[in-house]
């Protein structure tokens, strides 16, 4: 008779506790899972206030950027393929493309977002054809960007090139300098610092505008818009598949984004999706 009481009061004890755990869970607050986190790496200006604007759309589909900005055009891949950062957004294809072949990175391009069209800029002179012989012209001194400065002075009549000059151009493929002009390579980033000390320069419009310059006003000279130099998101190849990827390329290719891009720049920085 004891024996059948314990028993009874102990299933009694374990339905109570049972039912109590119950409610408890029930009654526990929900576990919201945390939202991936990714860094991505930017240039100064234009690129890192598109970010800024992509940060707050992807933050609504759970995904927190961390902006990381960097003055120059060496370190963002370098830091991606370092580990350091998930993906960076500051460069065109063929630039990717260079430093990858060059430096072994293993990195690739997800997505499209703007161009830049490079102009020519001087605080002495407003045009080109006033553009003296001997003159100093910077162009950049990194592949690529510094081919485009070289093209566009061609464009313009300054110089002449080699037949099959292309984005890798450097001054060895001048054939033809009429003004015997002065070409001097400087790191793109402290190009629009030069200006007092050159008669004209040739910047990219990411640089020109973290400087101050107004591309549609200030130039004197600027590159076609519809160019090979699209810019673009990159990553490291093995992350290809993370579900992070496609977030973040949709909150760039968002209609905030794109707005935000075409009422900003006015057509100084191009959309190109």
């Amino acid at each position: 008779m004891q024996r059948r009481l314990i028993l009874k009061f102990s299933a009694a004890l374990l339905s109570a506790t049972l039912f109590n755990g119950v409610a408890h869970a029930e009654d526990a607050p929900k576990v919201v899972p945390v939202g991936e986190a990714i860094k991505v790496g930017v240039t100064g200006g234009p690129h890192a206030q598109i970010m800024d604007v992509v940060k707050q759309v992807a933050a609504k589909n759970g995904l927190k950027i961390t902006v990381v900005e960097f003055s120059d055009y060496v370190q963002p891949n370098a830091a991606l393929a370092a580990g350091d950062l998930d993906a960076n957004s500051y460069q065109h294809l063929p630039y990717l493309d260079a430093q990858v072949k060059d430096r072994g990175y293993e990195l690739i391009k997800v997505a499209d977002t703007v161009t830049f069209p490079m102009g020519i800029y001087s605080k002495k002179l407003k045009s080109l054809s006033t553009l003296g012989s001997g003159a100093c012209v910077a162009v950049p001194n990194d592949p690529t960007n510094g081919g485009r400065a070289l093209l566009l002075l061609q464009k313009q009549g300054l110089i002449k090139l080699r037949a099959d000059a292309g984005l890798k151009t450097t001054p060895l493929d001048i054939v033809g300098n009429p003004k015997k002009l002065k070409i001097v390579e400087l790191d793109a980033a402290q190009i629009p610092r030069s200006l007092d000390d050159v008669d004209a320069a040739a910047i990219n419009t990411n640089f020109a505008m973290e400087a101050g310059l107004k591309p549609k006003s200030d130039a004197i000279a600027m590159e076609d818009p519809r160019g090979p130099c699209v810019n673009v998101i990159a990553i490291r190849a093995a992350d290809k598949d993370k579900p992070w990827v496609g977030k973040l390329i949709a909150a760039y290719h968002s209609p905030e984004v794109k707005q935000f891009i075409e009422g900003k720049y006015a057509r100084v920085v191009i959309t190109a999706w």
